[in-house]
């Protein structure tokens, strides 16, 4: 089927310099509704020819009417965006329904945190201030954050709408000029935000969209000499690539990798409060988080409880179409399915337990991508299925005894992203918080919420950088010290 949109957005064109158009070449793609593999929209796809239009696009918005806001009046613009995005929630909701598989639920929160985010960085715009330094006698040293310039953002199919607000509008709260690629696979709600952004007043240049393949478009965007700062969420694969190409160009990047990321619960966790947090963080978005739970760490004397507290859960998760708006919709392509199976695979044979499976729905599409949620129980830590990210609706258990192997574990994967701790002692919360290698930690909750103001990132393979809060703004600014002799 066509999709059709009550959001003004021509699907098949590309954004650049206030301008709908298709691409240079003149050449398409298709998305794919994963609910059922029907054809959903055609999108442009751009080529390095619009990534060199899209980049001078952004730098003539830096000296042109873009470049004279001041910053409060970029905080107006940005919160009234926030203000449309909102309004607007139920339709955007509905394109990442039919676009990423997640149900209807799920889009609609993640267009809410997408004007949350706008709220956000719309309030901060005339709040990142410089300092006064001391210094020697007869100067002056004060310190300006200014913006880079022209910063590039590359997005994942799995969160596009979070990503561009926790992104894009941290970026353009500094006052730089945005290209932004979306994943060929999901980018309905990126182009209707960018129609969203136009209309509510969004100088031409200031967002620049253009789709395409990664090897295409993404390519060149991250090779590109025009550019000041490259955002990237995604693969490690693919993130040291963007690095490299980044590093010909000496232009810093932020990247987050993705993770393998743990929930420890103590013996003296309150079972009950963290039982919700242990599933839900592990299959929110059929599993396709980077900072998915995907490791659940239980230490002895809870385990067999835990297990089978956990098992009683994922029995009645269902799975089906996005727009019945279930527990889990598909995931998102059949390769991504692909991937999750061959891991799935790797449990026969192994001594590893299927704890519990949830359902696929009756009459749910046959075409369409469907993994049920999985519970894995007795798997040893240094197992693939405990070590590699999965993507997917797929949680392991993993048994340990005290402090000490609780952390070896957490911390024996290459990456660093999210991890939780679940204990009534508050010296061992402080002890645990200090001790693990990751970005966040959550003593008693998994997430917070999403909260947009709590910085976000990770160390190891899980990236570089922080998004989210002031430290993106920082981020998306350079610093420069001005020493002033005056006698």
């Amino acid at each position: 089927m066509v999709m059709t949109s009550t959001i003004d957005f021509p699907s098949a064109q590309l954004l650049i310099g206030g301008q709908w158009r298709g691409a240079a070449s003149g050449q398409t793609l298709w998305l794919e509704n994963p609910s059922d593999g029907s054809e959903l929209a055609p999108i442009a796809r751009g080529d390095a020819a619009d990534i060199d239009a899209a980049v001078q696009a952004a730098r003539d918005a830096l000296s042109g009417e873009w470049g004279r806001l001041t910053a409060a009046e970029r905080g107006r613009l940005l919160s009234r965006i926030g203000i449309a995005v909102a309004a607007q929630a139920d339709e955007l909701a509905r394109l990442e329904a039919l676009d990423v598989g997640k149900p209807l639920k799920q889009g609609r929160a993640d267009a809410l945190a997408l004007a949350r985010y706008l709220e956000f960085y719309g309030g901060a715009c005339d709040k990142v201030h410089g300092e006064t330094l001391p210094y020697q006698p007869g100067y002056t040293v004060l310190t300006l954050r200014e913006p880079h310039g022209v910063t590039a953002h590359i997005v994942p199919w799995n969160y596009p709408m979070q990503i561009v607000g926790r992104s894009v509008g941290a970026a353009l709260a500094m006052g730089n000029a945005c290209v932004l690629k979306p994943a060929e696979e999901a980018c309905l709600t990126v182009l209707a935000f960018a129609r969203i952004a136009q209309q509510a007043g969004l100088p031409a240049g200031a967002l620049n969209v253009v789709t395409g393949t990664g090897e295409e478009a993404g390519a060149a965007l991250s090779a590109h000499p025009g550019i000041d700062h490259i955002s990237f969420t995604g693969s490690v694969a693919t993130g040291a690539l963007v690095q490299a190409a980044a590093a010909a160009n000496v232009v810093p990047v932020t990247l987050e990798l993705g993770g393998k990321s743990p929930q420890i619960v103590f013996a003296d966790a309150d079972v009950d409060a963290a039982l919700p947090f242990l599933v839900n963080a592990g299959i929110q978005n059929a599993g396709q988080t980077c900072s998915a739970a995907s490791r659940i760490l239980v230490e002895r004397p809870l385990y067999a409880q835990v297990m089978a507290r956990m098992a009683e859960r994922y029995a009645a998760l269902r799975v089906g179409p996005a727009m019945s708006d279930l527990d889990l919709g598909p995931v998102i392509s059949r390769r991504q399915r692909g991937l999750i199976e061959h891991f799935l695979g790797l449990v026969e044979g192994s001594g590893i337990a299927v704890a519990a499976q949830g359902a696929l729905v009756v009459g749910a599409p046959t075409g369409g991508h469907y993994v049920r949620p999985t519970l894995l129980a007795h798997v040893p830590p240094e197992h693939a299925l405990a070590q590699q990210e999965i993507f997917g609706p797929v949680q392991v258990l993993i048994p340990f005894d005290g402090e000490a192997e609780a952390l070896a574990i957490a911390n024996g994967t290459p990456f660093g992203l999210v991890a939780g701790v679940w204990t009534r002692d508050g010296a061992r919360q402080m002890r645990m918080a200090r001790a693990l290698r990751c970005g966040q930690v959550f003593i008693n909750n998994y997430g917070a919420g999403g909260g947009v103001e709590l910085p976000f990132g990770g160390v190891k393979h899980s990236g570089h950088g922080r998004e989210k809060g002031f430290e993106a703004l920082y981020g998306f600014g350079a610093l420069k010290t001005v020493a002033i002799h005056h006698g």
